[in-house]
């Protein structure tokens, strides 16, 4: 279940990024959730809206827990919409097979990098900039160490820092509806969680570590990353440092 398919069965965009579930859902704390606004619309204010509102998303729910992949739905009493999805890595296909930026990660007004220098990691722009480069350099890598690209599962993203960057991903089609998406700084924090996920959950084995199923996975991660790296910012990327 990937965003785009969450929005053809609610009619619209998600309205909010996904995030950790609240303590209470702590069974869904290895999920990602995603929060919707929908049945909100034009029920601000009274108690009867209110009412109305969550009348709505329990209609909401029980379409969405009709659907395979599709973990679990709770409605707050406010009447906004928490979904979890059961394989949150179905992203990255969907980011990777696009051959480029989706349609739903448009960016009509990208942003512009931040200066390349000075390279440290207190610069956003060498932050972002150094994480496109790493992202190539995996696939490269992958190809060397015998990591096919065939073959991926993408239930095999359930490390956290995994997790870390598929919330980062899953979070453009609502910023791409967004009039104010800020993607200076969504490519800064894209960035730094594959910064993350490279260095403690690296997508190539080490040492003599046998090449796996998650090594793959975090392969088409790496492609994914880059995709968006490139997409989000108009100044363009380089190869390499």
């Amino acid at each position: 279940m990937t965003p785009v398919r969450l929005a053809e069965i609610l009619g619209e965009l998600l309205g909010m990024p996904p995030r950790e579930p609240p303590a209470p859902y702590g069974s869904w704390e290895r999920e990602a959730v995603y929060a919707s606004p929908i049945a909100l619309r034009g029920a601000r204010g009274t108690a009867p809206a209110t009412r109305q509102a969550r009348e709505v998303a329990e209609d909401l729910a029980v379409r969405l827990r009709a659907h395979d992949g599709v973990a679990g739905v709770r409605v707050r009493p406010d009447g906004l919409l928490l979904i979890a999805v059961t394989c949150p890595g179905e992203v990255v296909r969907e980011i990777v097979q696009a051959n480029g930026m989706p349609r739903w990660a448009a960016v009509t007004e990208p942003g512009r990098a931040a200066p390349d220098f000075p390279r440290t990691w207190d610069n956003p722009g060498f932050v972002v900039r150094y994480a496109h480069v790493r992202a190539v350099a995996v696939r490269r890598w992958a190809r060397d160490l015998g990591v096919p690209e065939t073959g991926l599962r993408p239930e095999a993203l359930d490390d956290p820092y995994d997790r870390a960057v598929l919330r980062l991903l899953a979070e453009l089609p609502s910023r791409a509806a967004s009039r104010a998406p800020s993607w200076e700084t969504y490519a800064e924090h894209l960035a730094l969680a594959f910064h993350d996920a490279h260095e403690h959950a690296p997508a190539v084995p080490r040492a003599d570590q046998p090449v796996t199923a998650v090594h793959t996975a975090r392969l088409w991660l790496a492609m994914a990353v880059r995709t968006v790296l490139s997409g989000v910012l108009s100044t363009p990327l380089p190869a390499r440092l």
